[in-house]
């Protein structure tokens, strides 16, 4: 199929709906919980996990149908991490035994990784751009928000 994916309906109303097309009313609404760590992550993924969840749940991006995307992120992650320091210590090329210098399969892998792990970030916000086209609303004071709706509507 070519063209643009749609958007969720939840990430159109975030951004405010700038393309003023109709909203899709039998979009599926899964269980708006924050979905469990899988045990399976490695220590450097879950410990992404856990910094990233509290933003993820109070902009409401992150759901039970999302856990599966969001390990991937995590898994990516870590395994960026792990490639850089590899590239650190050993250096992205390398002597072969005929004498030729050679890039490391690690820049690869770091790059692999790192280009994933921005598919990922789009998905969630979690990129400045996509960011950028978020509104989350404040639930802190409810009577404040409806102050605010009502002064910026301009009534």
């Amino acid at each position: 199929m070519a063209g643009r994916k749609p958007k969720p309906t939840n990430l159109k109303v975030l951004e405010g709906n700038p393309g003023k097309r109709q909203l899709n009313p039998s979009e599926p609404k899964p269980d708006a919980s924050v979905p469990k760590c899988p045990a399976w992550l490695s220590k450097e993924a879950k410990r992404e996990w856990k910094r990233l969840v509290p933003f993820l749940e109070k902009a409401g991006l992150l759901t039970q149908a999302d856990r599966a995307a969001f390990a991937g992120y995590c898994q990516s992650y870590a395994n960026w991490i792990e490639a850089e320091a590899h590239l650190a210590a050993e250096g992205s090329t390398f002597e072969t035994p005929n004498g030729y210098q050679q890039q490391s399969p690690w820049v690869s892998i770091a790059q692999t990784n790192q280009k994933n792990m921005l598919r990922f970030c789009t998905e969630f916000g979690l990129t400045p751009s996509s960011r950028s086209r978020i509104v989350v609303e404040n639930t802190s004071n409810p009577e404040a928000d409806d102050m605010e709706a009502l002064l910026g509507d301009g009534r």
